[in-house]
């Protein structure tokens, strides 16, 4: 991507394809003695709209896809939308006086049970969001706490899980979890506001956060106005949590607690059960009175830290505690695993690898951290006995499970017992014929990866 410094625009590189980021979209700046007259003397808003910012945030936005928001655009469509519409938009913006869009209303499953709403603003507001995103996140982000893991840059999931296991491996073996009861749809927009003007002063980006804040969900063909909550889905939601959350971190911190928060999920590590009800009863009031967000004192407890789930990791009861795998994060995988067999059937088996591979390698990349290899090495067994059964299943009659397994190496006395035997698919995935068969170095001659060699691998090398 290139910028012309004199008509200050930004232009993608020719050749490229059809892609969007490929397509020339002109951002030209407006003069700041423009029509509009309410636009404030500070700067802030200037370095929102400016030219290298906007570029970024549009990069981040394409690479980002997403579906379209209330008004039906996609990101396709983005770059036409701005060479035609961006100076009008930037003016807006500059002036004070930009609206969003209502934001479009999605429901999706939790991991757990029932389901949680996403907003999903149109692409416009989320180029706009991200492009806030990028001026705010160096105000704020320096001075979080470092306890806070989420959503943060050069931080992560398992900075926070390796953080736990010190603290409890250090002594503190009771955990008070918090959970907040629909944090995202329960955030207070003067409190966090309140937060947000500490840093900012330009008051035309301080209207421009609150109109997001405010901006109706759009479901049914009805727009909802909306009083309090951040809704999860817009690039700016996970910030604005943060900076309302810092002040959580802050009076752990002068409580001098050990903590680890990754957005809204929260973990304090005391050395006894007494300290962990007090513990709980306190930071309840302050997130209640000072916050006003509701605990869940039906999914919060004080707990041993082995009983309790953290990001998908949980621990083992020895004294220096060691990393395993949840079994919700478990049977989390095995259904989205089961779902892609489903649709593998009939298909041509190194067909069906290829789906599982990039979901088997990044899962095993966020468990890298895991001390027990039992969990692993129990995922790879099922694994390679669904794919066994998959198989089974599509060599369908007798006579041409009798070929296939000759052709594997079975004698033919063995080969004729196996595959007229009368037994189910999944009996008949887990019996020796059929590992015999089919090894382990057979899948992996087909790409088959390992579960656990993948993150034995990726844990050493970090």
């Amino acid at each position: 991507m290139k910028t012309d410094p004199d008509a200050n625009t930004v232009t993608h590189p020719e050749g490229q394809g059809r892609n969007p980021e490929s397509r020339p979209v002109s951002v030209e700046t407006v003069p700041a003695s423009s029509s509009w007259t309410k636009a404030e003397p500070a700067s802030l808003m200037e370095a929102v709209t400016a030219s290298q910012n906007m570029q970024q945030a549009y990069r981040k936005v394409v690479a980002n896809q997403g579906a379209p928001g209330a008004d039906g655009m996609t990101v396709q469509q983005l770059a036409d939308h701005l060479k035609q519409h961006w100076p009008t938009l930037r003016e807006r913006l500059l002036a004070g006086e930009y609206h969003p869009s209502p934001i479009r209303a999605v429901e999706i499953p939790k991991p757990k049970g029932g389901t949680r709403q996403l907003g999903i603003p149109t692409v416009t507001d989320r180029l706009i969001q991200q492009a806030l995103l990028q001026v705010l996140t160096p105000r704020f982000d320096l001075g979080f706490s470092e306890s806070s893991y989420g959503y943060r840059p050069q931080r992560s999931a398992q900075q926070a899980v390796s953080a736990m296991k010190a603290h409890v491996t250090a002594g503190h073996r009771w955990v008070v979890d918090l959970d907040l009861e629909a944090f995202f749809d329960r955030v207070n927009h003067d409190l966090l506001m309140a937060r947000v003007a500490r840093r900012v002063r330009d008051t035309r980006v301080l209207r421009l956060i609150r109109r997001y804040l405010e901006a109706g969900m759009f479901q049914h063909g009805l727009t909802t106005p909306r009083k309090q909550g951040t809704p999860q889905g817009g690039p700016l939601s996970p910030l604005l949590a943060n900076i309302l959350l810092d002040d959580v971190d802050k009076e752990l911190e002068r409580r001098g607690h050990r903590f680890c928060r990754y957005a809204d999920d929260v973990q304090v590590y005391v050395k006894s059960r007494r300290a962990g009800d007090r513990v709980m009863a306190s930071l309840s009031d302050f997130l209640e009175n000072s916050l006003r967000l509701t605990v869940n004192r039906d999914k919060s407890a004080v707990d041993r830290p082995w009983n309790r789930g953290y990001l998908g990791y949980t621990l083992t009861r020895h004294k220096l505690a060691r990393l395993t795998i949840t079994k919700a994060s478990m049977q989390r995988i095995m259904q989205r695993l089961r779902e892609i067999l489903k649709r593998g059937r009939g298909r041509n088996i190194r067909r069906v690898i290829e789906e599982l591979t990039p979901v088997l390698r990044g899962w095993a990349s966020y468990f890298s951290l895991v001390d027990v290899r039992r969990p692993l090495e129990a995922l790879d067994r099922w694994i390679r006995r669904r794919l066994r059964c998959l198989i089974w299943r599509q060599w369908k009659r007798p006579r041409t499970r009798r070929r296939k397994l000759l052709a594997l190496g079975l004698n033919e006395h063995r080969a004729w017992k196996s595959a007229g035997n009368g037994r189910g698919p999944w009996w008949n995935a887990g019996a020796l014929h059929i590992r015999h068969a089919l090894p382990n170095r057979w899948f992996a001659q087909q790409g088959m990866i390992s579960v656990l060699d993948t993150a034995r691998g990726l844990s050493r090398s970090s």
